[in-house]
């Protein structure tokens, strides 16, 4: 494994993340929605499993709603770190990309927020799904393009 594939795969992972957050403040700006709160309930959570004390009060909250955030660029950057290393230096085509990164990384947010019970994907509805998926799914398609732009196909 070279460094330079895992110094891309972050550079990927954070592309990633911005093009997922783009898609969901556009999201919050078309239709009008709330900012979610499930990043800041997640960091809340993780912090009592991990028994690190946010502080009380005004302190606390805006502890976690820095923490979410900051939380959600980590699993990003750390999806476009394991593309690398299962992928080495190879490309996937495209579309197969996007799916790979995209699904990963909305499962283990999805999954995360699951078993720390701050909310359940069994329960959404259309339109909970969509504002789930259509940035994820932007996150995959920008972190797979970026991969396979800093890795040209071989002749």
């Amino acid at each position: 494994m070279r460094a330079t594939n895992l110094v891309d795969g972050a550079i990927v992972g954070a592309v990633g993340s911005v093009a997922l957050n783009v898609v969901s403040y556009l999201d919050m700006v078309l239709r009008a929605r709330p900012a979610s709160s499930t990043p800041e309930d997640t960091a809340g959570r993780l912090a009592g499993v991990a028994h690190v004390d946010l502080g009380s009060g005004d302190r606390a909250a805006n502890r976690r709603s820095g923490l979410g955030p900051l939380l959600g660029y980590g699993v990003g950057v750390a999806a476009g770190v394991g593309y690398a290393m299962v992928l080495g230096g190879r490309r996937l085509p495209l579309p197969l990309a996007a799916g790979v990164l995209g699904g990963a990384v909305m499962a283990t947010s999805d999954g995360s927020m699951a078993l720390l019970g701050v909310s359940d994907p069994r329960t959404w509805g259309r339109s909970d799904w969509l504002s789930d998926v259509v940035p994820h799914l932007a996150y995959g398609v920008a972190a797979a393009a970026t991969w396979n732009r800093l890795r040209p196909p071989r002749l």
